[in-house]
């Protein structure tokens, strides 16, 4: 009797080491198979993944390096050869393409003549809003948007100088492409580069060929001395 008793006490006990075993086991089998593996990705709420990468998060800043020097739009400082587009809200009419012309200004209508040159696309349409408002449109609402940049001009040792229209991203070595490439006479390896600066004087600097380019830049290639 004395271990059929002890036996029927014991199993209830025994079964509860067992779940508990069980349980902590679970932690263990689960980090033995993911064992050198990456953290699975998070995914938010739609099924999208999220990156774990802290430089993916909002207002996290960019990895050094990206961009090259090019031309951020919400700064960039307009200029002579610009085409813009400025869109009044509510008002078909007055909405349209613009060119800025060789003085700076573009010609708008009911204000006439509006000074663009050096304001970025933001003060402009805010400029826009102040010349319209309250004589003729009552709370206007103006956005404008760069459709393309003034040219750079190449000269020098290029096969075909001049000015040539400006792509977002571009280097010194992609406007001798543009130009038909070197002479024979050319230094490949070592720039002039002039540069307007944000209060119209002009500055020259001795550039690379993966400096960026700007809209505006005037490029020399030097002669090689033989």
């Amino acid at each position: 009797m004395l271990p059929s008793r002890l036996s029927r006490k014991s199993s209830p006990r025994l079964a509860v080491l067992a779940v508990v075993a069980g349980a902590l086991a679970l932690p263990y089998t689960a980090y033995a198979q993911n064992a050198g593996q990456p953290p699975a990705p998070n995914v938010t709420a739609g099924g999208a993944v999220a990156s774990n990468d802290p430089a993916s998060k909002p207002g996290a800043p960019a990895s050094p390096g990206v961009g090259g020097g090019g031309v951020a739009a919400a700064d960039y400082q307009l200029g002579p050869g610009d085409r813009v587009r400025i869109t009044v809200f509510g008002q078909q009419d007055l909405s349209g393409e613009y060119a800025v012309d060789g003085t700076g200004t573009l010609s708008f209508p009911l204000v006439g003549q509006v000074h663009a040159g050096s304001l970025t696309a933001g003060q402009l349409g805010k400029a826009l809003e102040g010349s319209l408002s309250p004589n003729y449109i009552k709370n206007p609402h103006v956005s404008v948007e760069v459709l393309s940049y003034r040219p750079f001009y190449i000269l020098g040792e290029v096969k075909t100088p001049g000015s040539y229209a400006y792509v977002s991203g571009m280097t010194v070595l992609n406007a001798v492409a543009l130009a038909g490439g070197f002479t024979y006479r050319a230094r490949d390896d070592d720039f002039r580069l002039q540069r307007t600066a944000k209060d119209g004087s002009k500055t020259q600097v001795d550039a690379e060929p993966t400096t960026p380019v700007q809209p505006g830049d005037v490029i020399t290639v030097r002669e090689r001395y033989f």
